[in-house]
């Protein structure tokens, strides 16, 4: 991941995502891929959600700019890809890089729970905070976010809803078994 900076004035290329029944919002710099939206986001809402790290007017459509990532995301929702090559451009405080960092070690298909997450960085009592930089994650299913479940199994809060979150772990398992 990147490192911590500010946002900066530079070009975010958007672009939506469409493939086998998903639909998403995409947003990448020169650096790498910057954000992910969530099913059935439109770009527009991507952006506006967006709008505290860039400027709309930063924003531009060029999904031509973005294949690698829509093809390794295709490839990830065809059970073909179990984790994501490409760079990633996210920023967040220390803590948070930590935390998504975290998530990043998590294997394709299993789950664990926020006070593992807590655990693996080395800060056990954190575990709101925990989640609050998992809500935070600017790049859905690519820094796996949807991993992590309650400590009694159960499925908790997903900034992409919570059919987003069971539709990927139900992709991650059956995929799993033939990979």
């Amino acid at each position: 991941m990147a490192s911590l900076t500010k946002a900066r004035e530079r070009t975010i290329y958007g672009a939506l995502l469409e493939h086998g029944g998903w639909t998403l919002p995409i947003g990448a710099t020169a650096d790498g891929l910057c954000c992910v939206g969530a099913i059935g986001e439109s770009l527009e809402d991507l952006i506006q959600r967006e709008s505290s790290r860039f400027k709309p007017s930063q924003w531009v459509r060029d999904d031509s700019r973005l294949n690698l990532y829509m093809d390794q995301l295709k490839q990830y929702w065809d059970g073909e890809r179990t984790s994501f090559s490409f760079p990633r451009d996210v920023t967040g405080t220390p803590f948070q890089q930590a935390v998504w960092e975290a998530l990043l070690a998590i294997p394709y298909g299993a789950t664990v729970s926020y006070s593992d997450i807590a655990q693996a960085i080395g800060k056990p009592k954190a575990v709101r905070a925990v989640g609050t930089a998992i809500g935070s994650n600017p790049a859905l299913i690519t820094i796996p976010c949807h991993r992590v479940i309650g400590k009694n199994g159960a499925l908790a809060g997903y900034r992409g809803g919570l059919a987003m979150k069971t539709k990927l772990l139900e992709l991650e398992h059956a995929n799993r078994a033939s990979i």
